[in-house]
């Protein structure tokens, strides 16, 4: 890919934008952000990196929308953060009259780019940039399951002290405190997890991955997390730029996948250079079942007050 723009040059965005120059996912990366000199200083900064990690990926930025043209990607990471005690969902006045400029600049500047959204509350963000932008499903996705099941995964690894590279960990379900923790698709180089921790153990695991967020933005108190959203953004990235058919947990838009006619969740996809080519249907249980229809019902009900 020749180029990628990130929408929001906060600490997400930056992350974001390090791990993709770091990886040479594209030949030019711009940063945009309403801030007078903050895009620009984020690009230097990354920029100045690049003799020691090796990258040559141009970066730039700036506060002009049209800055963003001709970008096959763009990542949209702009929105107010949460503070201690607040949800998700607490951010999503402000954050749909953000997201509905933004997308209005896509359509105008970068109207053939695959959309990426990561502002919370990112499930119901994700079918709002879907639905103003008028585009087809497969080039409007959201950020979540990639972190949350990373997250899952490195509780494994700190609970059981096994290599992080063997554990494979599904998070399916909105962004939030009902998402839900796939432990029956969570294995350690293929066996399944409850072959190596008891009930209680896992327990604990699903109840601190529903709160990974909340957990890191507690002990911080100033700042949200960024760097592993940040490197999930840039593992969905390289999957669509290399065309690799990975599949990854993220938000895509259902038309009649688990039953749902409408709406965004997260769910296992096949990203690839499209976008979501594909939707991976999983025969969920009887209580897997539940929890993702708590967790949609969530979801919609914030779409609701969109409508």
């Amino acid at each position: 890919m020749q180029k990628i723009a990130i929408i929001g040059a906060g600490r997400v965005g930056e992350a974001a934008a390090q791990f993709i120059a770091q990886r040479d996912l594209t030949r030019e990366l711009v940063l945009i952000d309403i801030r007078e000199g903050a895009a620009e200083g984020c690009a230097l900064d990354i920029q100045e990196t690049a003799p020691l990690f090796g990258f040559d990926t141009h970066l730039r930025g700036g506060a002009d929308p049209a800055l963003m043209a001709g970008a096959g990607l763009v990542i949209i990471t702009a929105g107010i953060p949460r503070k201690p005690g607040m949800s998700r969902s607490d951010v999503l006045d402000t954050n749909v009259g953000i997201i509905d400029g933004i997308v209005a600049d896509i359509q105008k500047h970068a109207p053939q780019a695959i959309l990426l959204v990561v502002s919370n509350p990112v499930d119901v963000l994700t079918w709002r940039a879907w639905r103003k932008s008028g585009w087809p499903r497969e080039r409007v996705i959201g950020q979540a399951g990639v972190l949350d099941s990373s997250r899952m995964a490195a509780f494994v690894a700190m609970e059981t002290g096994l290599c992080t590279c063997d554990i494979q960990a599904m998070v399916l379900g909105g962004h939030g405190d009902a998402m839900v923790p796939m432990l029956r698709y969570t294995t350690i180089s293929g066996i399944p997890i409850a072959h190596f921790l008891d009930e209680e153990t896992l327990a604990r695991i699903v109840a601190r991955t529903r709160q990974g967020g909340a957990e890191v933005l507690a002990l911080r108190q100033n700042s949200s997390a960024y760097d592993a959203p940040g490197a999930a953004i840039a593992q969905m990235a390289e999957a669509m730029i290399t065309d690799r058919k990975r599949v990854l947990p993220a938000i895509a838009i259902l038309q009649g996948e688990y039953s749902y006619e409408e709406g965004a969740m997260g769910v296992p996809c096949v990203l690839g250079k499209n976008g979501v080519e594909r939707i991976v249907e999983l025969d969920l249980q009887t209580e897997e079942a539940a929890m993702f229809r708590r967790s949609m019902d969530a979801v919609l009900a914030d779409i609701a007050r969109l409508k």
